[in-house]
């Protein structure tokens, strides 16, 4: 998803020139969302209709259905919260945004007096012609970048979202140059950054809990995107855990930042299973590992020395989440056997 802002001052022709973008990105074939600012209230409703009447009688979000949907929310939203929210609910190309001129997102201005350091370019909207609107949309296409705090380019020396952001502004960065990022994350509505190999990480993490379940049964044929709420997440700080991880009987070394995954991903999966109070070690294998394949591997855990037992359907879930979180790691020989033991 690319993200372009138009600013100017009043009566500078910022509806006129954004509408010019979103026709030309859309003759191309892409997928526009738009978001228009106003420092005025600004209702989606008109007087007396029933959508209205019902914000009138104090509903905080009013939805609209019919041959389109729009949504009514009684407060002011953050502009990364609209952006992870439009990532959330459909798959854009672009979001061509009027208006925000001091958020951090690359800018089209049409008047001098709003430029700054996030200004890729300055257009007169009253005399730009096609080729200028096709030039524009080029350059819009080479400088417009995702949600800033979600950018990592490891790779070319980066992992800053600020610093990735300027050097794309700048035209010294090119989009196709930055991470592959797999999952985005809004905890309290704050877009929370992850890099490739803790977005990677969940992925597989959450691809391993759901290839567990019977999908076919809530109409699920192929998995495509998917979307999860944790509504009651309580802040917690979890006890210092360590991982000693063996694959083939051979010990992984792994830097203390993915060992704290590691650990701490084992020590949930484990503690969800209401096992002991206190758990102070845990230790898991997963044997006769075919190819990948876990449907006929074995599982044994014990927790404080202890063997658990655990149903089919719970030791499905820790066979394929454990060999999910294994194979973020890219090991290059093939797996056969795990064995992890997680301790204070």
């Amino acid at each position: 998803m690319k993200i372009v802002s138009i600013v100017g001052k009043k009566n500078t022709g910022k509806t006129s020139l954004t509408v010019k973008v979103i026709e030309e990105l859309t003759r191309r074939g892409y997928k526009v969302a738009s978001i228009k600012h106003s420092h005025h209230t600004m209702e989606m409703d008109k007087e007396n209709t029933d959508t209205w009447k019902h914000k009138q009688a104090g509903s905080d979000v009013v939805v609209g259905i019919g041959s389109t949907t729009f949504f009514n929310i009684r407060k002011e939203m953050d502009l990364n919260r609209l952006l992870f929210l439009i990532k959330y609910m459909d798959e854009v190309d672009f979001v061509v945004i009027e208006g925000f001129k001091r958020y951090n997102y690359p800018k089209i201005i049409t008047s001098p007096d709003v430029r700054d350091e996030y200004t890729i370019e300055e257009v007169d909207s009253f005399t730009i012609d096609q080729k200028g609107v096709e030039e524009l949309v080029d350059l819009i296409g080479e400088r417009g970048h995702d949600i800033v705090d979600t950018l990592y380019a490891n790779n070319c020396g980066f992992n800053n979202g600020e610093a990735i952001a300027a050097e794309i502004r700048n035209g010294n960065l090119g989009i196709d140059e930055l991470d592959n990022v797999h999952c985005y994350l809004s905890i309290d509505e704050k877009v929370v950054g992850l890099n490739r190999f803790v977005s990677d990480y969940l992925k597989q993490n959450v691809l391993g809990v759901i290839n567990t379940l019977n999908l076919d049964d809530y109409g699920v044929e192929d998995i495509g995107k998917i979307e999860l709420i944790i509504p009651d997440a309580k802040k917690t700080t979890p006890k210092d855990k360590n991982a000693n991880i063996l694959i083939n009987d051979k010990k992984l070394e792994i830097n203390q930042f993915t060992n704290n995954i590691v650990s701490n991903s084992i020590n949930a999966m484990v503690k969800s299973l209401k096992t002991e109070e206190d758990i102070k070690t845990i230790d898991v294998e997963i044997s006769n590992i075919n190819d990948g394949n876990l449907i006929d591997a074995d599982i044994d855990l014990k927790t404080n020395g202890n063997p658990v037992s655990i149903n089919k359907f719970s030791r499905g879930i820790l066979k394929e989440t454990i060999f999910a979180i294994i194979n973020t790691l890219k090991l290059d020989d093939k797996i056969n056997n795990i064995k992890i033991k997680v301790e204070e």
